[in-house]
């Protein structure tokens, strides 16, 4: 064990063993709540919940590397692009070294096979880099948030995997055999799909047809008289005919069997708990992915299976319309602001008189951060840019610098990644005397693909920093609540979550906490103090609000 001083100077070095590890961190937790250094959280932080031990806060340096040898706030990122190791993934299922800022050195070795850095010295090392880089930063108060912030993503992300979601395995399995029909025995097609299937190739005469084939399908639907250039949803739906709809049909029931089938229920579900691997930062401007299970693609008709243990309940809570509202904050825009002060904001710009419906609202909000410029969103734009001319000159301000080749970054400190070299040069190239009109027209419409890009990266990434800090906040506060009796059944989520409410789904902008009943409301005020707390440490003085839809059920589909 290496325990370090905030000025790096090493206070201590002790021998700790793995089996030794969960008694001293839970020892060193109750004593100092410090913050523990992992190389990689996902690596470490599972073997503690699995030993019944919780940690407070922690430094991810995987993931703060990534944001670090990006970010545009960064004054001297070069020390961190040099130490690519870095950049490589850790397998979870291994652990690695590791080192805090009152931490541990520990046994096991990483394996050099991954690129994975090697001892104590480059784990300390990298931590210097990385102070050294978030002191000289632009905004290092702000740049530390996010760092926090992601931090304490990976640890969350740890503790979801951890509880699992309460699932019900009777009530999916009824749920597919009402859309598919009975389970089918390995390799087959459930019955009422076989039938929809059959209904599509009486209408395309052709009794043979693969319709899992996107290009045998195309070809049988080009037979038919069925002009489209592919099989997506979008397009079939624009035609008439007697195969679109049971086509549409089958294909609707196809993405419920491949994505969340019975297969899906054996692998994912096991003792009453649905446990996806989520993975912090996995899409570029922050957002959460998940690695297995599906966990940010649940189809909302599964919903009744997020049932609740008896004498427990769901508490759930989304934020109405955060991305705009986060604009409205970003951009200091007094009149977006007000317009979902204490209410649905679109029907606020309804009020404000910029369209006659909240539906033609919503669809110019969405058109202004997805760089919607056809159809009804290219009607209803050009008013928002008169009502809300701050909010609407950041978004336009950050497509431009996409469209120019350059890199926007959130309100904390991401960056957007910089053009590959082909798309500089192809941009280059067009503007070169010698470029014909089909080149140039391809370098402006990949120029406005990239706009589109950062206009809505900006805002995604801040709404994602703030979901981040909405849920550490939340963390904290639950973890604060009572532990309630102890069940004589093993409880599925573990010895750490088994006796006290706890995070157990998140989506972008929905969290669900599962907890016991006498805490339900306890939890559901924690909810909205955190979603209080992360506004104002985001945005300190603003008068924006995040107003949430909150539920408190025994089933989540009951809200």
């Amino acid at each position: 064990m290496r325990s370090v001083a905030a000025d790096g100077a090493v206070l201590e070095d002790r021998e700790c063993s793995l089996a030794e590890l969960p008694v001293l961190v839970r020892e060193l937790e109750e004593e100092h709540s410090p913050r523990w250094v992992f190389s990689d959280a996902a690596a470490w932080y599972p073997r503690l919940l699995a030993a019944g031990v919780t940690l407070s806060r922690c430094h991810d340096l995987r993931l703060v590397h990534r944001i670090l040898r990006h970010s545009q706030l960064v004054a001297e990122p070069g020390p961190l692009r040099e130490a690519t190791a870095w950049d490589t993934p850790l397998e979870p299922e291994e652990p690695r070294r590791d080192h805090g800022a009152t931490l541990f050195d520990l046994e096991a070795r990483p394996s050099a096979a991954h690129g994975v850095p090697d001892g104590i010295e480059e784990t300390c090392a990298e931590l210097s880099r990385q102070q050294a880089a978030t002191d000289s930063a632009e905004d290092p108060a702000r740049l530390r948030l996010l760092l926090a912030a992601e931090s304490a993503g990976a640890l969350i992300a740890a503790e979801l995997q951890a509880a699992g979601i309460p699932w019900d395995i009777a009530e999916h399995d009824r749920i597919l055999t009402e859309a598919l029909g009975a389970r089918p025995s390995p390799g087959a097609l459930p019955a009422r799909m076989v039938q929809v299937a059959a209904e599509v190739r009486a209408a395309l005469e052709d009794p043979t047809v693969s319709l899992d084939s996107p290009p045998k399908l195309l070809r049988a639907l080009h037979r038919a008289g069925i002009d489209v250039p592919s099989t997506s949803q979008w397009e079939l739906q624009e035609h008439q005919h007697p195969a679109i709809e049971p086509l549409l049909r089958y294909k609707k029931m196809s993405r419920l069997l491949t994505a969340n089938g019975w297969t899906w229920l054996d692998e994912w579900v096991h003792e009453g708990r649905y446990r996806p691997v989520y993975v912090p930062g996995g899409v570029v401007t922050g957002r959460w992915a998940s690695s297995g299970g599906g966990a940010l693609q649940i189809p909302r008709r599964l919903r009744p299976a997020l049932r609740a243990d008896p004498g427990w309940r769901l508490v759930s809570a989304d934020v109405s319309q955060l991305e705009p509202r986060v604009l409205a904050a970003m951009s200091g825009d007094g009149e977006m602001i007000a317009a979902g002060a204490g209410k649905d904001l679109y029907s606020g710009i309804v009020e404000a008189g910029v369209v006659p419906s909240r539906q033609e609202a919503k669809i110019g909000v969405l058109g202004a951060l997805y760089g919607g410029t056809t159809g009804d969103s290219g009607r209803v734009v050009p008013r928002l840019r008169q009502t809300f001319p701050d909010a609407m000159a950041l978004v336009d301000g950050a497509a431009a610098t996409g469209e120019r080749g350059g890199t926007v970054t959130t309100w904390l400190g991401r960056s957007s990644p910089a053009p590959d070299a082909a798309w500089t040069a192809a941009q280059r190239s067009a503007n070169g005397p010698d470029a014909g009109a089909g080149e140039q027209e391809r370098a402006r419409r990949s120029a406005r693909d990239r706009g589109r890009f950062t206009r809505n990266f900006v805002v995604q990434g801040t709404a994602a920093e703030w979901a981040l800090s909405w849920m550490a906040a939340l963390r904290l506060r639950l973890a604060q609540l009572p532990e309630v009796a102890a069940d004589e059944r093993a409880d599925p989520s573990g010895p750490v979550f088994a006796r006290r409410a706890h995070l157990a789904f998140f989506l972008h902008d929905e969290v669900i906490v599962h907890a016991p009943a006498a805490q339900a409301e306890a939890a559901a005020a924690a909810i909205c103090e955190s979603a209080d707390a992360a506004g104002r440490l985001l945005f300190p003085g603003s008068p924006i609000d995040f107003p949430l839809d909150l539920a408190i059920t025994e089933r989540s589909a009951e809200k």
